[in-house]
């Protein structure tokens, strides 16, 4: 018999939008299977389903695609999922203003696909993008090699629609480029991992597409010299979309050859085709003072397979029983801390897979961990931290099993930030019905 909560919720959203027991199974977190998935098909019905828990006290936790929930706590009582896979709809499309508005169930496969038809392009570059949607990819701020030059989700948005915790429905921003300047609050939401509300639909600005996109993959003997490739890059005229570092472990993942090793430095060229056509050039010739071994030009579908598999390098290399780890620090750094990061693991006899966006300071860096006892891998993700840390950066554990979540901090200490972090949550959802416990600080 239907529980009451899932009669009211039905009353809502229809009857076939509610699920319960075993059909949560794809909805499970950390573990833990929520009490109900609830699919609304409007804002309107969200806003009527987070009024509703919040009068109940229920916890809610917002669902995209379900590409980012194996990151942060776990939480200690699910609740409700709230899917918004059925806001899917491309809401309008200005092509002349190069903005679009996008209901935020919408992946962002399907989004570029819409785009695309108009010669158009959001120019973001999430892991799994057949499956990320816009709410996803603006909460958790996530992005891909491309962020080098085209920056984040954060960058790109222009105007957010969001349900508050307790249904009232918000606007912020505009629908085109130039806004009156003011508090910024949509941007508050970007990263903040739906803590503060829910993201029913978003305006974001467009870019044409390039007329030419091109991948150069140029290997070296070791680390250290593709990071010397970095920095001549860095220092040079060129202006590539994306500049990134992989090491051996991650280099055997991409070429599928097992006996691959060295280190690789794989560089995106876009942009009119004369222009292309130079940076490549001018690119391997640079590189050549810095130790490179051989070099490959991407195009076609061998180009786009190379970028979906670049989204998601270091965690694609190891299989199940692994854990994860995102380091933020400065570009200066990488080469060196990745280079480090390997020789803690290889110490403690585990593998290491890491990748970098390099211009910009973010490392991937994965722990393979099969057979390996919880206790281990945790104190090996605590003395990569350290040693983040130690350097002036920062370290958030993107994925691990449960029994290593229970040995070490899923977040970096937030310093004083977190005092304000907690007014600001305290004002928008002060019951914490949304994803309580599972951000910075217990948030």
């Amino acid at each position: 018999m239907p529980s009451p909560l899932s009669q009211r919720l039905a009353e809502i959203v229809g009857a076939p939008h509610v699920l319960s027991g075993a059909a949560c199974a794809p909805y499970v977190i950390e573990g833990r299977t929520p009490e109900l998935a609830v699919f609304p098909g409007a804002k309107e019905e969200v806003a009527a389903v987070l009024a509703m828990a919040a009068d109940g006290g229920v916890p809610v936790t917002p669902w995209g695609g379900g590409t980012r929930m194996g990151l942060g706590a776990p939480p200690a009582h699910p609740g409700l999922v709230l899917g918004l896979g059925r806001l899917a709809r491309l809401v309008e499309h200005e092509p002349g203003d190069l903005t679009a508005t996008v209901e935020a169930g919408m992946t962002v496969e399907a989004l570029q696909a819409a785009l695309g038809r108009r010669g158009q392009w959001l120019s973001l570059d999430p892991p799994e993008a057949s499956r990320a949607t816009v709410g996803g990819i603006l909460a958790s701020n996530a992005s891909g090699p491309r962020r080098h030059l085209y920056g984040t989700a954060r960058d790109l948005l222009i105007g957010l629609t969001m349900v508050l915790a307790d249904g009232t429905i918000v606007r912020g921003g505009g629908k085109v480029v130039k806004n009156v300047a003011g508090y910024d609050l949509p941007k508050l939401v970007i990263g903040s991992f739906g803590t503060l509300g829910v993201i029913v639909e978003a305006t974001m600005k467009l870019r044409p597409r390039p007329d030419c996109d091109r991948l150069v993959i140029a290997r070296f003997g070791t680390l250290g010299e593709a990071g010397s490739g970095v920095r001549a890059v860095m220092a040079s005229d060129l202006v590539p979309s994306a500049l990134e570092l992989a090491d051996a472990e991650v280099l055997r993942a991409l070429d599928g050859e097992a006996g691959s090793d060295g280190a690789a430095l794989l560089v995106g060229v876009d942009g009119l085709a004369e222009q292309v056509e130079w940076q490549c050039a001018e690119l391997t010739r640079l590189l050549k003072d810095c130790g490179l071994r051989d070099w490959r030009l991407l195009d076609g579908e061998e180009r786009d397979q190379a970028w979906r598999l670049l989204g998601r390098m270091a965690p694609a290399v190891f299989p199940e029983g692994s854990a994860g780890m995102s380091w933020g620090v400065l570009p200066t750094q990488v080469p060196e801390l990745m280079e480090r990061g390997g020789e803690i693991a290889r110490r403690r006899g585990l593998r290491a897979a890491l990748s970098a966006h390099a211009g910009v300071g973010m490392v991937s860096a994965a722990l393979g961990a099969a057979g390996a006892g919880a206790q281990r891998v945790a104190e090996t993700l605590g003395e990569w931290r350290a040693l983040v840390n130690a350097s002036g950066g920062h370290a958030l554990v993107e994925w691990a099993p449960l029994a290593v979540k229970e040995r070490i901090s899923v977040w970096d200490t937030p310093g004083p930030a977190q005092r304000i972090m907690k007014q600001i949550k305290a004002e928008l959802d002060p019951r914490g019905i949304l994803n309580p416990g599972r951000f910075v600080g217990g948030i």
